[in-house]
């Protein structure tokens, strides 16, 4: 504050003043003045009087006219300028340079002295990689990103480098420095910077100086070459020169890093080189997945781990504790057992050592339902546990995180700070990763996850699990322990069930014992139980196929029947598997008859039922699903299905594991991992509509959900009832279904947007490198191929050189030549073989050539045709010289002189003969002349023949007249005989037949201007010219399998880009652009989301109504129900399937598969109206009468949408647009209420 001068004392002022002492309060009255001052100091501190309050016209004059910082400078208005040139605007650059301090490049370390620890000095050190941060490394190394970043991270942070993708250290890079080449200033200088379209020329325009061309070829083979020839050698060593071998330049340190450079050795090594092999770099032969033996039993267990991380109260089976010792270790492990055998020991080992050792786990399931059930268990067991899905956080900081799998995969694409500190992942139901729809998560978040976390993966019994964890152990380069125990703890039984009468209700017939013997005893009592009840009439018919159908009374009396009949043997709980959620309720309203529960039963179920309802608000508890459930649960009797509303399916889980509820009716969802094993498993039927259409159930599911029979501690067996309703299953079915084998894990790996941007918007990840390392390219063993090649490569440089001079210039074009007539004759022969007319041309009698090691162009005739398809050979006699009967074959095919020379073979001496079968390509014509012969004597003759005493019999009559017959053609026709034609005679006439045919033509045409068939030395060039080509097609073959080129996701790879780029989503170089930013924030439907944001789809909506049109994104089902809507929400409606049609559209042009059409369909807006009147407050009871889906299902969708809500709010945020985000934070309010988001029972 200015000082405010006090006008000097009138004769009216009092001589009075008040001194303040201190700051203490306290005041003085001065009646003395003291001389020379008007008035006494009103304070006895220095700094004059104490700063009021300062007056609001001054600070609003301050910000708003002083300092006009905030007033737009591009204005022209008159009256601006006028006010600009009034205020002194200072102008102060500064501030405008934001600059962060940069990190301290240094840190203080202790010296100590090493004997008693006291200390001694401090020192200064250097810090590395302070200048890492979550956007520019991979590394661990890197710095923490803000807090509230840690546990999602961000997405645009990078994430971090996954294991088996390793960046090479400094010492590395150093170390191939010195093999590249040097970097020539002069000459090869790019003219175009990489990632701009134009460049410079700065070549001197005068001088033009031809270069010599570099030959591919010269450059593969300054390659790589060790295996110098020994006289080559000698003249080397004479220079004493030794050059290492050139590296090509490339783009990445890792086309550098993967191919090992072997230099050539050192001088001394040089004789004994030759004579030792070279020693194979070890990791070539390694096995990744190493299988453990459970049948050994674990005696020194104890021994081995004292004080073990987690005590169970009950002993440990042998997996169990092979798993255990493996965890010890710090392995990975895969553990395959039938459910209810106790994978979950090894989980609760790995949270309990991650617990021991102060670091993290993460426990991943497939289903929501699934993670909070175990989150439950978890939190009983170990109380430090959390819990992350789509809509709940619970916890985030502790030690064990429970979540799903598309958490984990966000979480390692954003980098979260989590992953630091992370020492296990455990993959619960692996044996989802077969699923078509989310497979491919697990196949990112495995290749994604860094290397110092361990992997413990727990799935049903699959058959390829070690083929599965080789796949992981080569991605990760580190070994995985398969642990597979076919075992089940209790065993099952497996009947077929045909009663449906009290007086028929003991028809139970045992079809599997618990040992796994399937017994036709049982299925054949079962067939004649049924019979005798269809009546005469219909028997006396014939059986009329049984329909699969049965109508709703008989399904009652089977039902009433068979619970009956159980729960007199004591045979309860019970779940009735039932594939479809009609049937489920149906089938549970039928059985009002029946009460399965005491009265103190009925107490209890009551209590519990009231407790957990009374969550929910007043009118949600009148909902008629949950009256209606509450009178069944009362007698007992449950429904479990998607359609059921999820509160209701948690009070039914826990009811059904404490044994309250006695019957149980479920859809396959229930058997998913939800650990509630019963005493038996009743299968409805045993087949089912898997979106296509009906079919029976594969082993893999019907093991699945028949393991829930039988409790372990509880039942001696599980027991498995089939129903036969209509009529018996075929036995052929049941066997299959019972102990066939379950269904292999196989890769479900597919391109999505959001997988490619994540991995473009990061440098040094590439999305060749993610398809390289998914399962389904899991059969390209890159090691195998890479030391192949380098095999190949010394090969190709110890081959004698080739004589190209005079005659022989044209030998490489003969070559080609040669091989593609090779090549065509042999499709020509294929398709005449697969055409019927073919294969009557090529019947008994036909007269054809023959072509092998031992004949050229003899004429033969065929006896008998072999039954085979596959391999198919003919039976046939052909002629020859004398003493040339025998197999071995003197001549080497290798120059195929038939294919050029057409002249029949005529023996010189005296004619012979041998009987012999051909395959296909020994036939190298069909002719057009049969011969009567009779095959089996010729047969039977020669090969009593072949035996050492008739050897020197005479031919029969049968083969001397054939023979005859053969050598007179032949003489006839000396060069050559007319073969039937494909296209004319056999009638062969589609396109590629015909192309053949001519292009035959001409290539034979062609054969004969060539000059090296002349040359004298002709056979012996031929023949080093095929050595060599024959070497270098599979070195071709072989680097294009190890190149991306060959990966099978390549071509649609590019086909999503060119899609990115034509939507602007990345440039041209491949740069992630702003929509691709807001994209990568959106995890399904992303391209169709972030063009509705770009173009303001949503702005003009109110929030309810945009919620209701996201509506569609997830909801996936059909209704029957028109929606009635208000008009903007048409418009919306329209709106959305123009965008998507474009994108659909667009997808097409790029050759995406799918059609705009199948694109659009998916988008169903059946629940707009529903969506729309709960956002408005509608409740719950008078929502569930607009539509026929069912309530589960709605509040599903309901629940997911706010996950949707939520990814536009913060794609809304990166856009800047506020007002939407805002729109969508209300949006989103208004539907988080009432029974729809009700926690969670099992998190409380």
């Amino acid at each position: 504050m200015d000082r405010i001068n006090v006008p000097p004392a009138g004769p009216m002022d009092l001589r009075l003043s008040l001194l303040e002492m201190g700051c203490s309060g306290r005041f003085e009255l001065i009646t003395h003045p003291v001389p020379d001052q008007p008035l006494a100091p009103q304070s006895t501190l220095p700094h004059g009087l104490p700063p009021t309050c300062l007056s609001l016209e001054t600070e609003v004059e301050k910000q708003f006219l002083r300092d006009a910082a905030w007033l737009p400078i591009h204005d022209t208005d008159f009256a601006f300028q006028k006010f600009l040139k009034v205020t002194q605007r200072e102008v102060n650059v500064n501030s405008l340079i934001h600059c962060s301090p940069s990190a301290l490049h240094s840190g203080v370390s202790v010296v100590r002295d090493p004997t008693t620890g006291m200390l001694l000095d401090f020192t200064e050190v250097l810090l590395e990689n302070t200048s890492l941060s979550a956007k520019n490394s991979l590394s661990f190394q890197r710095q923490p990103g803000p807090p509230a970043e840690s546990l999602r991270g961000s997405n645009t942070n990078y994430p971090f480098l996954p294991g088996g993708m390793e960046e090479l250290t400094l010492e590395q890079i150093k170390k191939k420095s010195e093999l590249e080449e040097e970097i020539d200033f002069e000459n090869d200088l790019l003219r175009v910077p990489p990632g701009l379209k134009a460049g410079m020329d700065f070549t001197d325009k005068e001088a033009k100086i031809a270069k010599a061309e570099v030959n591919l070829m010269s450059l593969l083979s300054t390659l790589d070459i060790t295996d110098l020839q020994p006289e080559a050698e000698e003249k080397e060593e004479s220079k004493g020169s030794e050059e290492a071998p050139k590296l090509p330049r490339t783009n990445s340190l890792e086309d550098l890093g993967v191919k090992d450079v072997v230099s050539s050795p050192a001088p001394s090594e040089k004789g004994n080189n030759d004579k030792s092999k070279p020693k194979e770099n070890p990791e070539e032969n390694k096995k990744w997945a190493i299988p453990v033996n459970i049948s050994a039993p674990c005696d020194d267990f104890y021994k081995r781990i004292p004080n073990p991380a987690f005590k169970w109260p009950f002993e440990l089976d042998v997996f169990q504790k092979q798993a255990v010792l493996l965890l010890e270790a710090h392995d990975s492990v895969f553990v395959a057992a039938h459910t209810s055998a106790g994978k979950t020991v090894v989980a609760e080992y790995a949270i309990a050592l991650s617990q021991k050792h102060m670091t993290r786990t993460i426990y991943t399931s497939p289903i929501k339902a699934l993670s909070n059930q175990k989150f439950r268990d978890f939190k009983q067991t170990f109380g430090d546990v959390g819990l992350l899905t789509g809509d709940v956080q619970l916890s985030p900081e502790s030690s064990c995180l429970i979540m799903t799998t598309e958490i984990l995969r966000s979480m390692l694409y954003n980098g979260s700070e989590v992953i630091r500190d992370l020492e296990w992942v455990i993959f619960d139901e692996v044996h989802y990763i077969n699923d078509a729809e989310r497979g491919v998560v697990w196949e990112e978040v495995l290749i994604m996850l860094p290397d110092h976390v361990s992997i413990i993966l727990l799935s049903a019994t699959v058959p390829n699990a070690l083929e599965f964890s080789e796949w992981i152990g080569r991605i990760k380069k580190k070994h995985i322990y398969v642990i597979s125990t076919m075992k089940r703890p209790v065993p099952l039984e497996h009947y077929l069930y045909t009663g449906n009468s009290t007086k028929t209700q003991k028809e139970m017939f045992l079809l599997v014992d618990p040992t796994g013997n399937f017994l036709t005893k049982g299925y054949y009592a079962a067939i004649d139980a049924k019979k005798e009840r269809t009546s005469k009439h219909a028997q006396s018919f014939g059986a009329k196929g049984t329909s699969h159908n049965t109508s709703a009374s008989q399904d009652r009396s089977v039902w009433l029947t068979l619970l009956h009949f159980l729960s007199q043997r004591q045979q309860t709980p019970v779940v009735a598997f039932t594939f479809s959620r009609t049937r489920c309720d149906d089938n549970a309203r039928s059985l009002d008859s029946m009460d399965m529960t005491t009265s103190i039963e009925k107490a209890e179920i009551h209590s519990f039922f009231q407790k957990s309802v009374s969550r929910l608000r007043g009118a949600d508890r009148q909902l008629p699903q949950i009256l209606l459930m509450r009178d069944l649960l009362k007698r007992g009797v449950a429904v479990h299905h998607s359609g059921i509303l999820p509160i209701l399916k948690e009070v039914i889980e826990m009811l059904f594991s404490r044994g309250l509820v006695k019957v149980l009716f479920a859809t396959e969802t229930f058997a998913m991992g939800v650990n509630m094993p019963a005493r038996t498993v009743v299968f409805d039927s045993i087949r089912k509509h898997d979106g296509t259409g009906f079919r029976n159930l594969l082993p893999g599911e019907y093991i699945q959900m028949a393991g829930r029979a039988g409790r372990r501690g509880l039942d001696a067996t599980g027991t498995v009832i089939i129903l036969c309703k209509a009529g018996v299953h075929e036995m052929g079915d049941l066997h299959v279904m019972m102990l066939g084998k379950p269904t292999t894990l196989q890769s479900q790996f597919r391109l999505t947007y959001t997988m490619i941007l994540n991995l473009l918007r990061v440098e040094a990840l590439r999305v060749t490198d993610m398809m390289r390392r998914s399962f389904s390219e899991n059969h390209r063993d890159t090691q195998a191929s890479e030391s192949r090649i380098s095999q190949l490569k010394k090969t190709l440089s110890s081959l004698p050189p080739l004589d190209n001079e005079g005659q022989l210039s044209d030998m490489l074009p003969y070559y080609h030549t040669v091989t593609e007539l090779r090549t065509t004759t042999e499709a020509l022969q294929r398709a005449i073989l697969e055409s019927v007319n073919g294969l009557k041309a090529l019947s008994v009698g036909r007269v054809v050539v023959v072509n092998n090691k031992q004949h050229l162009n003899a004429l033969g005739v065929i006896l008998q045709v072999s039954n085979d398809s596959v391999n198919r050979t003919f039976t046939a006699l052909a002629i020859c010289e004398k003493g040339n009967e025998e197999e071995e074959g003197k001549g080497n095919n290798n120059s195929f002189p038939h294919l050029y020379n057409t002249a029949l073979f005529i023996p010189e001496g005296p004619c012979s003969h041998t009987v012999q079968k051909l395959k296909l390509q020994d036939i190298s014509a069909i002719t057009v002349k049969t011969l009567k012969v009779i095959p089996d004597r010729i047969i039977d003759n020669y090969s009593k023949r072949q035996q050492p005493r008739f050897r020197l019999d005479p031919p029969g009559q049968a083969i001397s007249t054939t023979t005859q017959e053969l050598l007179r053609l032949a003489e006839a026709n000396p060069r050559g005989m007319a073969a039937l034609d494909p296209v004319n005679d056999l009638q062969l006439k589609s396109v590629d037949v015909v192309e053949d045919t001519m292009r035959l033509r001409v290539l034979r045409d062609g054969l004969r201007e060539f000059n090296c068939i002349h040359s004298p030395t002709f056979a012996e060039q031929f023949a080093r010219v095929q050595d060599r080509m024959g070497v270098q097609e599979e070195l071709d073959r072989l680097l294009f399998l190890v190149s991306d080129q060959s990966l099978f996701l390549l071509p649609e790879y590019h086909q999503r880009i060119k899609v990115l780029q034509s939507l602007q989503y990345v440039d041209s170089s491949g740069a992630v652009q702003l929509k691709g930013r807001v994209a990568c924030q959106i995890s399904s439907h992303e391209l169709l989301l972030t063009e509705l944001l770009f173009e303001n789809v949503l702005s003009p909506l109110a929030p309810e109504e945009s919620a209701a049109l996201l509506s569609c994104l997830v909801f996936t089902q059909k209704t029957q129900v028109e929606p009635h809507i208000t008009n903007t929400l048409q418009e919306g409606i329209d709106r959305v399937l123009s965008v998507a049609k474009r994108i659909g559209e667009l997808q097409r042009e790029c050759e995406i598969p799918q059609t705009a059409e199948e694109f659009v369909g998916q988008f169903k807006f059946g629940l707009t109206e529903v969506v729309y009147c709960w956002a408005r407050g509608m409740p719950f009871a008078e929502i569930a009468l607009l539509t026929d889906v069912q309530e589960g299902t709605v509040v599903r969708c309901i629940q997911r949408l706010d996950e949707v809500l939520k990814e536009v709010r913060q794609a809304a945020r990166i856009v800047g647009d506020s007002v939407l985000g805002s729109k969508m934070e209300k949006a989103s309010l208004a539907i988080r209420r009432d029974i729809v988001f009700t926690a969670s029972l099992y998190t409380h």
